[in-house]
């Protein structure tokens, strides 16, 4: 019977209870389910962030502990999900007019504690205090454990073909609820290292010197990021919902300032971003540089 098998198979039959299946007709018309690779932080020491997430109710393909925790000499990172399986992480989210991210996604939580207030007077202090920069310390990456994600994340990307401009944080695709993985991760690194968009800095400072004089209408501006992958509606006001969105683009592409303010150096970013990975979203728009 054994022997039966493996002739089976090297043979492209597959031998299975009660019936034959033949892989020997294969179809090239398919393709990968993973389309987005989302980076989040777990707001919580290693133990706790574990726990959490290998419960009833929330999960991650992967988890990075502190650079402490090494196997064999080497960097030790954890595996809850297998990458073909569906974790749930992203939650109630969006991207580029694409919902249910858990469906299209590999997550990965590392481990760090985040801002040094409860979330919810976080959410306060964003919606009220002007310079609630100031008050907020946030948890640092250690660069040890971001050299691991860098692995990890080029493997993931590699693997799966995934677009610079799919490699997001929570708050990218879930801005009206999320705030990780925060401002001090550092994006233009994993950029550096083949790993998610940045955009050009002279195409930056091109846009900025336009938009000091004629800025894009807020309109326009909701429309730039919607068109970039942003889940936000274009309604011409500056409402909770834009402010939000402003406020995890920030985090990502500006994080010195992230009050969720428009201003011409978010639009220059904004336009430098879709010039890079989206030019086809800048045809209908103003004329280029």
């Amino acid at each position: 019977m054994a022997i039966t098998l493996v002739m089976a198979s090297c043979s492209g039959l597959e031998q299975r209870p009660g019936y034959i299946v033949d892989q020997r007709h294969v179809s090239p018309s398919h393709s990968s389910r993973i389309r987005h690779l989302v980076i989040h932080y777990t707001d919580g020491n290693e133990s706790r962030s574990l726990t959490t997430l290998t419960g009833p109710r929330v999960s991650a393909h992967y988890v990075l502990p502190l650079p402490a925790r090494r196997s064999r000499g080497q960097p030790l990172v954890y595996q809850l999900v297998d990458e073909s399986r569906r974790a749930w992480h992203a939650g109630e989210s969006a991207w580029k007019k694409r919902s249910n991210i858990n469906d299209t996604s590999i997550g990965i939580e590392i481990v760090n504690e985040g801002p040094n207030r409860p979330y919810g007077e976080i959410q306060r202090l964003l919606e009220t205090q002007p310079s609630y920069p100031n008050v907020i310390d946030w948890a640092p990456y250690p660069d040890a454990q971001i050299d691991t994600l860098i692995r990890l994340a080029r493997d993931i990307v590699a693997h799966y073909d995934i677009d610079p401009t799919n490699v997001v944080g929570h708050a990218d695709i879930a801005p009206s609820r999320k705030i990780d993985p925060g401002p001090l991760f550092p994006w233009y690194r994993l950029h550096q290292a083949g790993i998610g968009a940045w955009p050009e800095a002279n195409r930056v400072a091109d846009y900025l010197t336009r938009f000091s004089q004629q800025p894009p209408s807020l309109t326009e501006l909701q429309t730039a990021l919607a068109d970039y992958g942003y889940p936000v509606e274009v309604t011409g006001q500056y409402d909770p919902q834009t402010r939000q969105v402003l406020r995890a683009f920030q985090m990502h592409f500006r994080p010195r300032d992230y009050r969720g303010l428009p201003d011409a150096e978010t639009a220059a970013i904004v336009w430098a971003l879709r010039d890079r990975y989206r030019p086809e979203s800048l045809s209908s728009d103003r004329p280029p540089l």
